[in-house]
């Protein structure tokens, strides 16, 4: 059974940061892309950043580049999202999701596998 289980999200100040992780289990995880969403209430789910199954090469929202960064460790089966200078826009239930193509899609319905979801709030 494939369990992605994100952890990290909370409460901040704007401009303050957070780290997000998703541990996943039963998939082989170097053979996912991996990605980030989120949704705020009231809007559609959003891509906010993606990553190869080797980890060379990451996709970003244009609204978080320069301030997001996505990572990802197999050894591990998690990957990260580290998130600075965090804005109120910001704010939103942030997912993972895991894509079974080497390149992650900006689609939400292209993914296999999604976690539950961490709230992330920033406060202004």
């Amino acid at each position: 059974q494939v369990q992605l289980v994100e952890s990290g999200g909370g409460s901040v100040q704007a401009g303050g940061s957070l780290r997000l992780s998703c541990a996943a289990s039963g998939l082989t995880f170097g053979r996912y892309a991996m990605g980030w969403f989120r949704q705020a209430p009231g809007k559609e789910r959003e891509f906010v950043a993606g990553i190869t199954w080797s980890g060379a090469t990451t996709y970003y929202h244009d609204s978080v580049k320069g301030r997001f960064t996505i990572s990802r460790d197999n050894a591990k089966n998690t990957v990260y999202l580290q998130m600075r200078s965090l804005k109120p826009e910001d704010t939103a239930v942030y997912y993972c999701a895991a894509d079974s193509i080497v390149v992650p899609s900006k689609t939400p319905t292209a993914y296999d596998y999604w976690g539950q979801g961490t709230q992330v709030t920033v406060s202004s």
